[in-house]
């Protein structure tokens, strides 16, 4: 699961943590250029020495290249992440992410869950409200997984 409840940092606290989900992990990475490159390389053992060679290479170093910068882009998009800290008085999001840090506060008493199936930018669209604004939450998430977070969190704001 892209999300997690942390132990609480203090009596009466809960707090959740969201990531986007990796499926290509940092090592899987490496390998799977290696290996690209690898099999790339193969044709040109039947070139090596001849004119050919030179008229396939730079394609085929283009291709690595566009894989390797295209996964990287990858990874920086989605270096996101959201904590979700309830507490008696208060409830906070704070999103990290390449843009900076952003926060919401809210009475958690006065704080809505919405679960939007249609309407929103993506379906089952999942929004807190309070405090005078809407924000989403988990927006990188799956729709089932945001379905479930719903679940978890109406369940955490009604024993509050």
């Amino acid at each position: 699961m892209p999300y997690h409840w942390l132990p609480p940092t203090a009596p009466a606290t809960a707090r959740l943590h969201l990531t986007p989900y990796r499926s290509l992990p940092r090592r899987g990475f490496v390998w799977f250029i290696a290996v690209t490159a690898v099999l790339l390389a193969l044709p040109l053992a039947s070139q090596l020495g001849t004119p050919g060679l030179w008229v396939l290479l730079p394609f085929l170093v283009a291709a690595v290249a566009g894989i390797w910068f295209a996964l990287q882009h990858s990874y920086r998009t989605a270096e996101v992440t959201e904590d979700l800290t309830f507490s008696a008085d208060q409830l906070t999001l704070t999103r990290h992410d390449r843009k900076g840090v952003q926060s919401w506060h809210a009475n958690p008493y006065w704080t809505r869950l919405t679960l939007h199936k249609t309407g929103g930018p993506v379906p089952n669209y999942l929004t807190l409200t309070g405090g005078g604004r809407e924000v989403e939450i988990g927006a990188f998430l799956s729709e089932t997984e945001r379905i479930n977070l719903q679940a978890d969190l109406a369940a955490r704001l009604q024993t509050l």
